[in-house]
């Protein structure tokens, strides 16, 4: 037992130091361009497919998980972890080539499409080391605990995916 008590105080500087330097990191790329890149719109959608996908991905994991099904579960949840990193690192990119776009709607949609934004942003930001926290807690095979915190991660991850699509399909039309 005292490895697990290891491996988790291992875990938890790596999920704080991770928690800490993505937001940070991600911020501090938004701010850098590029210079003589074409820049990448071909992106939005493709990172947009991609938080459908882990969307999708973690609705069945839960279903899988529900009917005993530990394997597909852990499977699915990795391939999530995987594609919310492909996502970061696509977004990131796009913002290091392209210009911000502008959001052009106007009366109640604008300040409904900035509530989605903001809360985006910001659920992104904190749901980092609750993914971490849930995994660390798979992955020692600490499942009580995992079960008790994936209840907190699942909803805030879905939202953080379904409103990453959202946020795209509202902004879309106003790509240059």
């Amino acid at each position: 037992m005292s490895s697990n008590k290891s491996k988790e105080k291992k875990f938890k500087i790596w999920i704080t130091i991770l928690s800490v330097v993505i937001p940070l990191a991600v911020a501090g790329l938004f701010k850098i361009k590029i210079p003589n890149v074409a820049p990448l719109h071909f992106l939005p959608p493709i990172y947009a497919t991609i938080n459908g996908v882990t969307a999708l991905l973690l609705i069945f994991s839960v279903i899988a998980i529900k009917k005993g099904n530990r394997k597909t579960h852990e499977l699915l949840n990795k391939i999530a972890i995987g594609c919310s990193s492909a996502f970061l690192v696509m977004y990131v990119a796009y913002h290091m080539t392209s210009d911000s776009t502008p959001y052009g709607g106007e009366g109640f949609i604008k300040y409904l499409y900035f509530f989605i934004l903001i809360s985006h942003i910001l659920l992104s930001i904190l749901v980092i080391p609750f993914v971490l926290i849930t995994y660390m807690r798979a992955y020692l095979q600490n499942f009580e605990k995992h079960k008790k915190i994936a209840r907190i991660t699942f909803p805030l991850w879905l939202y953080v995916a379904v409103s990453g699509v959202i946020v795209y399909i509202m902004i879309a039309p106003y790509y240059g």
